[in-house]
C-alpha cells in the first residue's frame, strides 16, 4: 500500500513549499501569496527508499465565498482521500481562529493528523510552539519548510505509522500525457471535470481561476492516462501579476511534456488571434494537437455555419488535426476525444523504416521534381527515421540547404498522406552529402613527380620544332 498523506492549512503557511522539498520538485508555485494554491496537486514522493504521495492543497479559512469556497471543498476532499493528515500551523502568526475551525473538522475525521508548527527560523521553537499546546495536540512538530529543517523527522514519524509502505523503486505508470490548454475561462478545467467524471479541480465562472497545472492520473477501460490540467494564456500585454507570468511558463512546460494537447477555444467568441499563437506554441514544439470548439450547444444554426466557415480559413495550416464541436458542460461529444487522442498518439509515436520513407521520397520526387538552383537540379536521394514525438524524417541529398519552403511543405503532404498520420506535425531534415575529396590537394609520388617533368619536357621541345 502506497500511504497517501495531505497537507492542509491556513493560506501561505507553507504547503506547497514543503510539498516541493519532499516531492525534489518545483511543481507547486510558490509565492509570499495568500491563496495561490486553488486545486489539489499530487506528488510522488519517497524517503529513505519508501514511496508515498503527497496531496497540496488551497488554504482553509473557514469564511470562504465564491472561488474560495470551491478551493476549501477541494480541500475537504483531499482530506477525505489522505491515510494521514499534516496541518501546517504558522508559527509566526501563532494559532488564530481558523486554525482551530479546521482542527475541529480534522478531529471529526478519524484520521491521524500531524500537527506542525512552521517557519520556526530566528525564534525559539519552544516559545513559538507554547501557543499551539492548547489544541491538545500530543506532540508539536517544529519545522522550517524553506531550509529542511525538522522535515526528516516529521516524515519519519509519519510514515512508521505504514510499515508496509512500497517501495520507491516500484514507479508508478503513467500513460499517455494528455494537456488540454486554451485562453482564461474557454472551458478547460470543466471538459477535464467531465473527462474524469468528478469534480476534480475547481470551476469557476471567472478568468483565471486555475493558476498551477494539475497533473491527474487515471484510467479509461483499462488504459492509463495522465490528464494535465493547465493555466489559461492571455496576451502579453494583458499579464500584470508575476503569479499568471509564473503560471504560463508552467503551462508551456506542460504542452513539452505531454504527448497529446487538446486546444479548448470558445465556440461563443469565434477564433481570436491568441487561440492562433498558442496553436502555432503547440504545433512549434512537435506535440500532437486535438482541436475542440466548446460551448457549441448554445449557438444557433447561422452561427454554427458562420463559425465552420472562419475555421476552414483560418486552420488551414493545421489540417492534419481532428476537429470536434463538443459541450464540456453538458458533455456532448466529449467522449469523440478519445479516439482522436489515440490517433494522434499513435502517429506520433509511429516506427518508421528507411526503405518505406525512400520509397515515398522517390516517389515523391519522380511527381514533382525539386527546383534547379543556379542551373543545377536539387538531388535528394535517401530518407531514414530520425526519432518521434514528433516524427522525424532526416533526408540526405547534394545542395539540401537550398530546398525552398514550399517544397518541404509539399513533402510533408505526401509523408503525411502515404503514412496516414493525424493529428501530429511532421519535421524534415536535411543532410548534404559531402565529397570525401573537396579540400584534399592530390600528393604525387616520386614516379610521378619525374614522369610529370619528362611530360612537360616532351611538349616543350615539340613547341619548339613547329616554330
Amino acid at each position: 500500500m502506497v500511504p497517501v498523506i495531505a497537507l492542509v492549512g491556513r493560506p501561505n503557511v507553507g504547503k506547497s513549499t514543503l510539498f516541493n522539498r519532499l516531492t525534489k520538485s518545483r511543481d507547486a508555485l510558490v509565492a509570499n501569496f495568500p491563496g495561490l494554491t486553488r486545486d489539489r496537486k499530487y506528488g510522488d514522493a519517497d524517503f529513505e527508499g519508501r514511496r508515498f504521495i503527497l496531496i497540496d492543497t488551497g488554504g482553509i479559512n473557514g469564511d470562504e465565498e465564491g472561488i474560495d469556497e470551491a478551493m476549501a471543498k477541494q480541500s475537504l476532499l483531499a482530506i477525505d482521500e489522505a491515510d494521514a493528515v499534516l496541518l501546517l500551523l504558522d508559527s509566526r502568526a501563532g494559532l488564530t481562529p481558523s486554525d482551530e475551525a479546521l482542527i475541529k473538522h480534522l478531529r471529526g475525521c478519524e484520521k491521524p493528523v500531524f500537527f506542525v508548527a512552521n517557519k520556526i527560523d530566528g525564534t525559539d521553537p519552544d516559545v513559538a510552539m507554547a501557543e499551539f499546546y492548547q489544541t491538545g495536540a500530543a506532540q508539536i512538530y517544529p519545522m522550517t519548510a524553506t531550509h529542511g529543517k525538522g522535515v526528516r523527522k516529521l516524515v519519519g514519524d509519519v510514515l512508521e505509522m505504514f510499515p508496509e509502505a512500497e517501495t520507491a523503486a516500484e514507479e508508478e505508470v503513467r500513460g499517455k500525457k494528455i494537456a488540454v490548454v486554451g485562453r482564461p475561462n474557454v472551458g478547460k478545467s470543466t471538459l477535464v471535470n467531465r473527462m474524469l467524471g468528478e469534480e476534480r479541480v475547481v470551476v469557476y465562472d471567472q478568468p483565471g481561476t486555475t493558476r498551477d497545472s494539475v497533473y491527474i492520473n487515471y484510467e479509461r477501460d483499462g488504459e492509463a492516462y495522465t490528464l494535465i490540467d493547465t493555466a489559461g494564456v492571455r496576451k502579453r500585454r494583458n499579464i500584470n501579476e508575476a503569479v499568471e507570468k509564473f503560471s504560463i511558463v508552467k503551462t508551456l512546460k506542460a504542452i513539452e511534456d505531454a504527448h497529446v494537447v487538446i486546444l479548448v477555444m470558445d465556440g461563443r467568441e469565434n477564433i481570436v488571434d491568441q487561440d492562433l499563437h498558442l496553436l502555432g506554441q503547440v504545433v512549434d514544439s512537435g506535440r500532437a494537437v486535438v482541436l475542440a470548439i466548446n460551448k457549441w450547444d448554445g449557438l444557433s444554426q447561422d452561427q454554427k455555419d458562420r463559425i465552420k466557415i472562419e475555421l476552414d480559413r483560418r486552420l488551414q495550416f493545421i489540417d492534419f488535426a481532428e476537429l470536434h464541436f463538443i459541450s464540456a458542460l453538458h458533455g456532448t461529444g466529449v467522449g469523440n476525444l478519445y479516439e482522436s487522442i489515440e490517433k494522434a498518439y499513435a502517429s506520433a509515436n509511429c516506427q518508421l523504416n528507411t526503405r518505406n520513407l525512400t520509397m515515398i521520397l522517390e516517389g515523391a520526387v519522380f511527381d514533382h521534381a525539386p527546383p534547379m538552383v543556379n542551373g543545377r537540379r536539387i538531388k535528394l536521394r535517401l530518407a531514414h527515421p530520425g526519432g518521434h514525438n514528433p516524427p522525424i524524417i532526416v533526408i540526405h541529398g547534394n545542395q539540401t540547404d537550398k530546398v525552398p519552403n514550399n517544397y518541404t511543405r509539399y513533402l510533408e503532404r505526401v509523408y503525411r498522406r502515404e503514412l496516414k498520420l493525424v493529428g501530429t506535425p511532421i519535421r524534415i531534415e536535411y543532410k548534404t552529402s559531402e565529397n570525401p575529396y573537396e579540400g584534399r590537394k592530390n600528393q604525387l609520388t616520386k614516379r610521378q613527380v619525374e614522369r610529370k617533368r619528362r611530360l612537360v619536357k616532351f611538349v616543350q621541345k615539340n613547341s619548339k620544332k613547329k616554330k
